[in-house]
């Protein structure tokens, strides 16, 4: 096993069918909600809430208004992508940040200019093709999923314009300067770098079953009886294929090549990014158990494109979400949506740029 975090501790990475923002907002909001609701057994699952649909639920400045109908689209949408989200329709801490995402991508995209618009244009029409192809190859294709939840193909597409609009107009106004400087600070936080680690597993579980291998002590010792044996001069590759319990890397001698540490747990990520090289290190302890490792190489990755449009999206959310903390209380002048109760949860902020096809997950 990949000592890198459970997919759980890094939801926020995770790649959803479609490149919507709110897709990955909503889970900030799932994890505050203290009472799940079962709206998948109601007939009435497939909208946010009840009640007539030309109905005004928010107005903000400047003219802006939305009815019940936009707002249940919106959510609809989302919950075609993740349908976990049905269970918390009707939970009001989840429709209040909804309808705080809602606003903010309105008054955003208002912001974009022609060419950010002509941009997000083409981009769309590459997703709305691929999400229909996609869905097109499911049981009952697209148009099952519309029906169930009770939206049609135009609104899958203008909420792909909001975001696409929003984040591009965010983007356009990060400068040069600003990324170089993200860069530097990032670079010094290791968040760049790149290893090729070869490590022995000593692991406590069966990786495929959970079950129990060994304790701590006896993983312990046996870790240590392999740093001894490679001190004696044996082969690590040789080793690895021998005594690794690491199913993803023993058979090519334990080597993670032109790996990015930050995918790695706390403890094997320290240890990648500050072993000498080629020193074999004593026994590292993780959840998954023990480690004995060897950096090959180390090395920071260079302020490319890629890289430079990584970053300009990385500040152009942080923008967002200040927006959205600092600036959507200001812009709501009404607000007929329940409140939260109690502990409200935590502001959600834009987080996520446009991104992957359905194929790519």
């Amino acid at each position: 096993m990949l000592p890198s975090e459970t997919s759980k501790q890094r939801l926020s990475s995770k790649k959803w069918v479609i490149g919507l923002v709110t897709v990955v907002l909503a889970f900030s909001v799932l994890s505050a909600c203290g009472s799940k609701k079962d709206a998948t057994s109601s007939p009435s699952a497939s909208a946010a809430a009840t009640g007539n649909p030309t109905d005004i639920i928010a107005t903000y400045k400047e003219g802006g208004k939305i009815t019940r109908a936009e707002f249940n689209s919106f959510i609809n949408v989302n919950k075609m992508f993740s349908p976990q989200l049905a269970q918390y329709l009707t939970d009001p801490a989840f429709q209040q940040d909804m309808l705080k995402q809602m606003v903010t991508f309105r008054v955003l995209a208002a912001k974009a200019d022609d060419k950010v618009k002509a941009d997000a244009d083409k981009q769309v029409t590459e997703q709305m093709k691929a999400i229909t192809d996609y869905f097109g190859k499911q049981e009952g294709g697209m148009d099952k999923q519309l029906k169930d939840n009770s939206i049609e193909l135009k609104d899958i597409e203008s909420l792909m314009k909001l975001s696409f609009y929003t984040m591009g107009s965010m983007e356009s106004k990060i400068t040069d300067k600003a990324v170089q400087d993200a860069y530097k600070e990032q670079a010094a936080a290791h968040a760049f770098d790149v290893a090729t680690v070869s490590h022995i597993l000593v692991a406590l579980k069966d990786s495929a079953t959970q079950a129990d291998l060994r304790t701590k002590d006896e993983a312990l010792k046996r870790a240590k009886d392999v740093k001894a044996k490679l001190d004696a001069g044996g082969d690590f590759a040789a080793l690895a294929k021998e005594f690794s319990d690491d199913p993803g890397s023993k058979e090519a001698g334990g080597t993670y090549k032109d790996a990015d540490i930050n995918q790695w747990v706390p403890e094997f990520k320290d240890a990648a990014s500050t072993l000498p090289i080629n020193k074999i290190s004593d026994p590292v302890e993780t959840s998954f158990g023990y480690h004995i490792m060897k950096v090959e190489s180390r090395s920071t990755k260079q302020l490319d494109d890629t890289l430079k449009t990584q970053i300009k999206s990385q500040l152009a959310e942080k923008s967002l979400s200040e927006f959205a903390e600092n600036e959507y209380p200001k812009l709501i002048e009404t607000n007929n949506l329940p409140k939260a109760e109690a502990s409200p949860a935590p502001a959600a902020s834009p987080a996520a740029s446009p991104a992957a096809s359905p194929a790519a997950k």
